[in-house]
């Protein structure tokens, strides 16, 4: 693929990767909060969080609500009222969370907070919020109704409309046995066509998945483009190949020794300390590739990790918005 085109599917997926909170929320609106949500620094994150939800942001009064709902794996009272500060300023995810909460482990315990809604009220102003933005092919709206109604078609429809979650979530779908394919090797096609869409537009986590259907199949040349364009996302899996393979820690795909940006790579992603359980592998490989380098190198790698980190989005490991 010519270098400029490469350049282009780099700049574009970064702006899109910029907002891994919300795809419709601009860069600079990504804020510290969530940032340190998105890469499970959970105790500054909830500091940075609170701050930012006492300051009105609606998006960080629904990510401190996940927050505290993920540390407990239940709904207490003060996820809900985080959640329903966020719903009230108008975010349909908090609203989503708030209609799931009957499914709760609260709900097993009977301990569940009193809601200003039921949940069945939270989901219908979710809807009437949503169906009339899906009606005219929003596609965010459109995955929205997905999740609200978990009526398939929705999927598909956002799918067809553009929207790279859907698209990601039609691969899986149709990997678990949705859909019938009549033709031999269809089903494969059909995920491997899907993880393409949702890859080009810009989700890393079909990126991802995307890599391994073409490592299947050996294409290497289009491996070593997809891990730079996965890696330039900041998501952390394809950083940690990605520096490992062009530093040679192994040389999987062919890349050109570069001793010195595999080395700034995991020096990055040694800023995540022990997030998603990743600091020993980090630990080990920077110092495998340490012992390759010159002092001069080392230093060198210091100005390129500068670099990375001021032309790319942070490091994250993109948890669901939407989490279970």
């Amino acid at each position: 693929m010519p270098v400029k085109l490469i350049n282009y599917f780099i700049t574009a997926i970064v702006c899109i990767a910029a907002t891994p909170a919300s795809a419709s929320e601009p860069a600079h609106e990504v804020s510290p909060g969530i940032i340190l949500y998105n890469q499970f620094k959970f105790d500054t994150a909830f500091t940075t969080l609170e701050e930012e939800a006492r300051s009105g942001s609606a998006e960080s009064q629904y990510y401190l609500g996940e927050a505290l709902r993920r540390r407990s794996r239940y709904m207490t009272p003060e996820a809900q009222h985080w959640y329903e500060t966020a719903a009230m300023s108008g975010s349909i995810y908090a609203m989503i969370q708030l209609g799931r909460a009957k499914n709760d482990l609260c709900a097993t315990m009977e301990n569940c907070p009193p809601s200003q809604k039921t949940q069945a009220e939270w989901f219908m102003e979710a809807k009437k919020i949503t169906l009339p933005k899906a009606n005219n092919g929003d596609p965010e709206s459109l995955y929205l109704m997905y999740e609200i109604t978990l009526d398939h078609q929705w999927l598909e429809k956002s799918a067809n409309a553009g929207y790279p979650l859907a698209q990601y979530w039609m691969a899986v779908s149709e990997r678990q046995g949705e859909g019938y394919f009549f033709i031999p090797g269809g089903r494969d096609a059909s995920v491997r066509k899907w993880l393409l869409l949702s890859s080009e537009g810009g989700n890393p986590k079909a990126m991802m998945e995307y890599l391994e259907t073409l490592y299947e199949k050996g294409e290497m040349e289009s491996i070593r483009h997809w891990l730079e364009v996965a890696a330039a996302t900041g998501e952390q899996e394809a950083m940690s190949n990605y520096g490992a393979y062009t530093s040679h820690t192994p040389d999987k795909v062919g890349y050109p020794l570069d001793l010195v940006k595999g080395y700034a790579i995991f020096s990055l992603l040694k800023e995540l300390g022990d997030s998603g359980g990743v600091q020993d592998y980090v630990d080990r490989k920077i110092d495998k590739i340490a012992e390759k380098m010159t002092p001069e190198q080392i230093e060198q790698s210091k100005t390129v990790a500068q670099e990375w980190k001021d032309t790319h989005p942070p490091l994250s490991f993109f948890p669901d918005k939407l989490g279970r």
